[in-house]
């Protein structure tokens, strides 16, 4: 059991804040993946503790059609659905810092709303070109946790927006391809690289910037 009684008591009471039922789409295969194995227990065990939270388990090579119908090229991956499929992605095990940011996730999407600013919801509403939005973290990271959660609220806004934790560890080939120097990195369409944690305002402006077709920082 990775989850004790007292960390059990405590996600528990988080959880009980769910509104909706929340689904978790869950690919793995273990014996290719050396930490889906403890993320699928990770998953298991968080599931157990509220009967609004439904967890599916696929083979990422057997399931074929159902990873390429979520768009998943890697594992593990677990998907975090509310009503609808808001494009959240969690790539690697969500520990550390960032399984409060899983939590937050659920509880997000199972009330439906964003709590972005009315000023970022505007901005977000003029969107109309897909924006993949990559953000690299470790379990470690302090800072990590407040990026990802503005990425997969900007993803809940939009249907045109994905956005993805990718724990960087357990991809050293997408640090390699990305030169991951530190982290949080956020990754905009291939184009916008966005260093650090910053606020509402100035991340949604940096990630609307790869819309422009220009490259910064927030380009190499």
């Amino acid at each position: 059991m990775l989850l004790d009684d007292r960390i059990r008591g405590e996600i528990q009471k988080r959880l009980s804040g769910l509104s909706r039922p929340v689904t978790l789409i869950y690919f793995t295969q273990e014996l290719e993946c050396p930490t889906c194995r403890e993320t699928g227990q990770l998953l298991r065990e968080t599931a157990e503790l509220s009967d609004k939270i439904r967890l599916e388990v696929y083979n990422f090579q057997l399931d074929r059609d159902k990873a390429e119908a979520f768009q998943i090229d890697k594992i593990p991956a677990t998907v975090v659905m509310g009503e609808k499929d808001y494009g959240i992605r969690f790539y690697g095990i969500p520990s550390g810092y960032e399984f409060a940011t899983f939590l937050d996730t659920m509880l997000a999407v199972s009330r439906g709303d964003s709590e972005l600013a009315p000023e970022t919801r505007e901005k977000i509403r003029a969107v109309t070109k897909p924006l993949h939005l990559q953000v690299f973290v470790t379990p470690t990271c302090p800072y990590c946790p407040a990026a990802v959660r503005l990425a997969h609220r900007m993803a809940m806004e939009s249907d045109l927006i994905r956005a993805d934790m990718i724990e960087a560890t357990e991809f050293p080939h997408l640090v390699t391809k990305y030169q991951v120097r530190g982290v949080p990195l956020t990754v905009v369409n291939e184009t916008v690289f966005i260093e650090g944690a910053r606020p509402e305002p100035q991340f949604v402006d940096a990630v609307l910037s790869a819309l422009d077709g220009s490259t910064s920082e927030e380009s190499r």
